[in-house]
């Protein structure tokens, strides 16, 4: 049985609560790291990098031992992301080529002011900004191309530095710098999903782990409706999908704002203890 683990996106709040759960499971006797592939999209890349070069899960709740390792942060207020959020429901509304919308988005972050892109690498910790390698492991994160909302799935075959690639898919419109790739300019990967696990098809179990299904509820429903075709896709290759959203205490510890880096810590608390309840219940799927 081939087994993978996708992890969405969430922003900081997001990194810290994947932390915390996949840390509880592995204490729970549920190792997410044995995973035959691992995806990330943006809080997920960031996870799911870690998780993929070989981290003890166990000790992912644990405080960094440098500042800079955990959650990224903006270096000053975040600006009005009002346009952005109109831009993303218009592209997984269904009423205009989802490309032509996300294209949209990448102009709203190229022209937003932001800290410098050396400083966002650099803002995940030295040690990880400085992993230019591939794991052994299959790992893979997502992206959107700045310059014409094509979606991009970087893996060891794209042939790029680590960092680079998990920086673009953390790479939020109007706070965070697109991040240069091969010449071109790289967001986000959730602007075309949160999770974007039918990217996972062709495995036999399927470990969806979901951040954004707590929240407003008319954004709750949109990430649900698009979490949804991704599961029937999955499904209807074979795989037996999990699917893992925040409980009520977590979504209680998230706050309205995932950017909230005063929200991490409670949230991977919150992780910690919703992974450790549900672990018995993931191990009768996940062996």
């Amino acid at each position: 049985m081939t087994r993978a683990v996708v992890l969405g996106g969430g922003g900081p709040v997001g990194i810290g609560w994947e932390n915390g759960l996949v840390a509880g499971f592995a204490q729970g006797g549920v190792d997410l790291g044995q995973a035959d592939f691992v995806l990330g999209t943006s809080a997920g890349a960031f996870v799911g990098a870690r998780l993929a070069l070989g981290v003890d899960p166990a000790t992912f709740a644990d405080p960094p031992s440098d500042p800079g390792r955990g959650a990224t942060r903006p270096a000053a207020p975040a600006p009005d992301l009002g346009r952005l959020v109109a831009l993303m429901a218009e592209a997984q509304s269904g009423k205009r080529n989802p490309t032509e919308v996300r294209a949209e988005i990448g102009a709203f972050a190229l022209e937003a002011e932001t800290i410098d892109e050396e400083a966002f690498l650099a803002s995940f910790g030295a040690r990880f900004a400085a992993q230019e390698a591939w794991p052994a492991k299959d790992f893979a994160c997502t992206a959107v191309d700045a310059a014409d909302g094509g979606f991009k799935l970087w893996t060891a075959r794209s042939g790029v530095p680590l960092n680079r690639a998990v920086a673009s898919s953390c790479s939020v419109p109007g706070i965070y710098p697109p991040v240069t790739i091969e010449g071109r300019r790289y967001i986000d990967g959730g602007m075309r999903s949160s999770t974007n696990a039918d990217m996972a098809a062709g495995y036999d179990i399927v470990v969806v782990v979901a951040v954004r299904l707590a929240g407003p509820p008319d954004i709750a429903a949109r990430v649900q409706a698009k979490l949804d075709e991704e599961v029937q896709t999955l499904q209807d290759g074979g795989a037996t999908v999990v699917v893992i959203g925040p409980d009520e205490a977590s979504a209680d510890a998230f706050g309205p704002n995932l950017m909230d880096a005063a929200r991490v810590p409670g949230a991977v608390q919150a992780g910690l203890a919703q992974g450790r309840l549900q672990a018995a219940i993931l191990k009768e799927i996940w062996g």
